[in-house]
């Protein structure tokens, strides 16, 4: 049996790390995208450590032609894909509508929405190679409750992404190929480092929304990840699931 190739996209911190190192541990070589080429590096010696095969291509998930270009040298290198994680994506910052100017409207849907097209679409030829493949794309509450203030745009992207990864299900169901997203709620990884640090108490406010009464950790949305992608998830495709202690109920 030939090794299984993961795909992970901005996986050199935070919650894409986590995932490319259960995938590792899984049994996946494991290739990580990044635009820190240095920090990608260290990534790939950390996991390599560990006894994990990984390795690491730079590249910008906004660009179509970067995408392309790199996808399928990566899918020509190994023959194949077995599981492509579109977890590239962020807020991009806050601003009202009405003085959203059009390049930060374009910014945010192109790190979301079209990161996870381009390399869905570019991966596609490779996952067919495969016995056993999925994607998964990640969404947030915000697609449903159109985010916080600000924060309306980046909530489209990610109904944008929700509804893609269905029309994805439908579409790549007849070659085996799975689709699924994960909806991670407040996860505590650096990408809060800066209002725990400033703003502490706002910080340990937000697990007062929460009904286990705690924030997640990064290594729990990777075992989920680890779940849908892998056999005993066999039966599962055009599914969000929600790993956000009962956040999204609103409490």
């Amino acid at each position: 049996m030939s090794k299984k190739i993961a795909l992970v996209t901005g996986a050199t911190g935070g919650i894409g790390f986590e995932v490319a190192k259960r995938l590792g541990k899984d049994g996946y070589t494991v290739v990580l995208n990044g635009i820190e080429d240095d920090q990608g590096a260290a990534r790939v010696a950390e996991l390599k450590e560990l006894g994990i095969e990984a390795e690491y291509y730079g590249f910008d998930v906004t660009s179509d032609e970067a995408v392309t270009t790199n996808v399928k040298a990566i899918g020509d290198k190994y023959g194949k894909l077995d599981v492509v994680v579109n977890n590239a994506g962020g807020l991009g910052g806050r601003s009202s509508i009405e003085e959203m100017t059009t390049e930060f409207f374009r910014f945010v849907m192109a790190l979301n929405f079209d990161s996870t097209f381009f390399v869905s679409r570019a991966a596609i030829p490779y996952l067919k190679k495969s016995e056993n493949a999925s994607i998964i794309n990640y969404t947030s509450n915000a697609a449903w409750n159109a985010g916080g203030p600000g924060a309306g745009i980046y909530g489209t992207s990610k109904a944008a992404v929700n509804c893609f990864t269905r029309a994805l299900a439908k579409e790549l169901s007849p070659q085996g190929i799975r689709v699924n997203a994960v909806s991670p709620g407040t996860i505590d990884t650096p990408f809060h480092a800066q209002i725990k640090a400033t703003k502490p108490e706002v910080f340990a406010s937000w697990k007062d929304s929460i009904l286990l009464g705690r924030l997640g950790q990064p290594e729990e949305v990777a075992s989920v990840i680890s779940f849908l992608v892998s056999e005993d998830a066999s039966f599962i495709t055009a599914e969000t699931v929600q790993i956000g202690g009962g956040q999204a109920l609103g409490i």
